[in-house]
């Protein structure tokens, strides 16, 4: 039985007469995008055909997801907003706090003890406002709304940019910052530009050493980091629909990487499979009533060229195992020998120290069979491991199904460590090194999606790779990151040459999934007696005060930054041992970008404070500025704001006193954030004043007074030597976002529009 059925069966009896209205109105037939999106507009029936990345579009989400990171801050902002219980479907998720180090019983444990006081917080907040609550060891987030939430041809969000992973299961799944939630939470709607849509045609079929996690790495490959941004990417052709559900799954999950705004696949027999095995047969008949409408038109998929903003062709057939890496996700590189040169070339470490296998994007029942299969050949053929392996299972019922079955034993036999059902490495909660920023430099292969420099382990000189689970056992197996188990062979204990077989697997456990206890806590239905208490002297937990307008006099502010190349939400708001004050604004603001690079001398954390002519932290010459009553400004690259959705990395300058973000362009969820933070987040017309910006710079603003949407800003420099240069400033606010800016946040409007 389905969470929500009635909810579903809900959007399925609309979806008919929207989707009609919509191919009426647009003229022309429609992608699966635009179904789901013209379904869920808030006020009902389509009335007008939305231009694709220009119009402003309000929109009503079916659902909600949180995990216990991000949803500390949406939830102590929810507390805000004057409401008693929240308007549509939300959960909560309690995986990011849980540090990888000895090995489940062990981590979880301690999680259990250092995190209580966060845990009870989210626990207390979900019972009090209806809010479904998944336990410490329950599941990564996106894993567990696979298994039981996501549904096809529904709408959801959700407070991490790795929501889009229910693309898997036909959604149109978003990830946002908690503010964007809180919204929705509120009964509002949400906004979101509409979409330009990217096709992809998948001709072809996965085989052997081949698998759907190599499909995104050479989307990434094509597209990079940022070429899908301000997109939905629909995948379609044979070989979709010859895929399973999951590996959808880990495909749309990795479509955040590209900066895309979500992915998607058309409703096939795999998600009804899929539906089925996780006990949602009352959702697969209930899709199977409107499943015409669950993917594209016809016409769309015969023709894609006169339907998609951009198309591109894969040939499953043809798709080499890759890896990509180090440091980005987009760098892709052929298994073997391409490796070999490339390593050599840039002098990458051959050697492999780790390989990881888990996190949102390959943590299903299927990804950790064909890698155990693996894992088996190697104890028969007498190899061992010459790197460490780390298993992190997606969710307690992928777990107790992989145990139940022996997968599990298959990697203990290697020596393997099985860490708790969560995020950790992936996400920086790894133990890894004591000292890492002084820690050596190594390679690693790893499941994940993100690689970034310190990413996992806090170690500058860790370069990470990304693979699918079964190249990445190969691999951890033979050690060496140039390994090509299509043509290696490896010496085993008796000295003998042997070569891995092709990997196989279960799509779905033959016995069917298993579990005793999935970690879930209903709500109460009436929560108005439950207690949400927050100590005053907390270090981890912060109630929040409302941010004060801006203002439209922004004069003498003072460059804080200038950073230097890629800067994303990691560098601004960084993971890892900082996780532990995301729901402690002013404690968690000691991190602000202090991963991002100085431009002026290429260092990390340390700035010159114009006020003293000192240089030290970004942090700490901030809240110098907001202590002497001065604004403060960053200026940043392109593609500023990559990777998480973590809104602190616009909450913590907000809260420092930066005013205004100008850069060359944005990641779309940092933009938002910063828009609905009460800030100014800006990019320049002529990309080349970025270059203009000196280290002692005051900035003026000489006519934000008539702020107003398509009309540009003007900026004034004015440099030490007294020589002045007029920068003119682009912007994407319309009438709505301008009136949070004017209101200090989009929180404060909501708050005022309740009272």
């Amino acid at each position: 039985m389905a969470f929500d059925i009635n909810m579903i069966k809900g959007v399925y009896t609309k979806m008919a007469e929207r989707v009609d209205k919509a191919r009426e109105i647009v003229g022309k037939p429609l992608t699966l995008s635009e179904k789901i999106l013209y379904s869920h507009l808030w006020d009902g029936n389509p009335t007008k055909a939305f231009t694709r990345g220009k119009d402003y579009v309000d929109f009503a989400p079916d659902r909600i997801a949180c995990q216990d990171a991000t949803a500390q801050m949406a939830l102590l902002q929810f507390m805000q907003a004057g409401k008693t219980k929240v308007a549509v479907p939300t959960t909560v998720h309690c995986d990011h706090l849980i540090q990888a180090k000895e090995g489940a019983a062990t981590d979880l444990k301690h999680a259990n003890n250092v995190s209580s006081e966060v845990f009870n917080f989210l626990e207390s907040v979900s019972n009090k406002y209806g809010i479904g609550f998944w336990k410490p060891g329950a599941g990564i987030i996106h894993q567990v709304v696979l298994e039981n939430y996501a549904f096809p041809g529904g709408m959801m969000i959700g407070t991490d940019s790795h929501t889009v992973n229910a693309g898997g299961l036909g959604m149109v799944a978003i990830g946002v910052g908690g503010a964007d939630a809180v919204d929705v939470m509120a009964g509002m709607a949400w906004e979101l530009k509409f979409p330009k849509l990217i096709g992809v045609r998948l001709t072809g079929k996965l085989s052997g050493w081949t698998a759907p996690k190599d499909v995104i790495l050479k989307v990434a490959e094509i597209l990079t980091v940022k070429g899908g941004t301000g997109a939905i990417v629909e995948y379609f052709g044979p070989g979709a629909t010859s895929m399973s559900c999951t590996g959808k799954g880990t495909i749309c999950n990795m479509g955040a990487e590209i900066g895309a705004t979500t992915s998607t696949f058309g409703y096939d027999e795999s998600m009804e499979r899929y539906l089925r095995a996780t006990d949602r047969a009352d959702v697969a008949d209930a899709a199977n009533s409107v499943k015409q409408h669950l993917t594209a038109d016809a016409e769309v998929y015969a023709n894609p060229e006169n339907y998609f903003d951009q198309v591109i062709d894969i040939n499953l057939s043809e798709l080499g195992p890759l890896l990509n890496g180090p440091f980005t996700p987009d760098l892709s590189t052929e298994v073997g020998s391409a490796m070999s040169e490339k390593a050599k070339t840039n002098d990458w470490p051959i050697k492999v120290e780790w390989g990881l296998i888990g996190s949102c994007t390959n943590s299903s029942y299927e990804d950790l069979s064909r890698a155990s299969s693996i894992a088996q050949q190697a104890i028969d053929k007498g190899l061992k491991m010459k790197a460490e392996l780390g298993i992190n299972p997606g969710s307690e019922q992928v777990r107790y199904t992989a145990e139940r079955d022996g997968i599990l034993q298959v990697f203990e036999n290697l020596d393997a460590k099985i860490f708790t059902n969560a995020c950790g490495p992936c996400i920086g909660q790894w133990a890894r090194y004591s000292d890492p920023k002084n820690a050596p430099k190594n390679s690693i292969v790893h499941s994940f999606n993100r690689n970034f420099a310190k990413r996992a382990d806090g170690n500058p000189n860790t370069h990470a790779f990304v693979a699918s689970p079964e190249i990445t056992a190969a691999i951890a197996i033979a050690g060496r990151l140039d390994f090509n188990p299509l043509k290696d062979k490896l010496i085993n204990e008796n000295g003998e040459e042997v070569m891995f077989d092709e990997p196989t697997g279960w799509e779905l456990p033959p016995k069917g999934f298993d579990v005793k206890d999935n970690g879930y806590l209903a709500p109460e239905a009436d929560g108005s007696h439950v207690q949400v208490s927050v100590k005053e002297d907390s270090e981890r937990l912060e109630l929040l005060t409302p941010f004060e307008p801006i203002g439209s006099n922004i004069n003498g502010a003072k460059l804080l930054i200038k950073a230097f190349g890629k800067c994303t939400t990691d560098h601004i708001s960084m993971a890892g041992p900082w996780l532990r004050f995301r729901g402690h604004l002013d404690n968690i603001s000691n991190n602000t970008l202090i991963g991002a690079v100085n431009a002026f001398n290429q260092k990390t954390n340390f700035v010159k404070n114009q006020l003293t002519g000192d240089y030290g932290g970004v942090p700490d010459t901030a809240r110098a500025y907001k202590a002497a009553g001065v604004k403060s400004i960053v200026v940043g690259d392109h593609n500023y704001g990559e990777g998480s959705s973590r809104e602190h990395a616009a909450m913590q300058p907000r809260h420092l006193g930066v005013a205004a973000v100008i850069v060359k362009s944005f990641a779309r969820i940092h933009e938002t954030n910063l828009k609905k933070q009460g800030m100014l987040g800006l990019t320049f017309a002529n990309e080349a004043d970025y270059d203009v910006i000196q280290e002692d710079d005051t900035f003026n603003f000489i006519d934000l007074n008539e702020f107003a949407p398509g009309k540009q800003l003007t900026l004034e420099a004015v440099h030490a030597d007294g020589s002045k240069d007029l920068i003119k400033l682009n912007h994407t606010y319309n009438e709505a976002q301008i009136a949070w800016y004017n209101e200090g946040s989009a929180l404060n409007l909501i708050k005022k529009q309740n009272a």
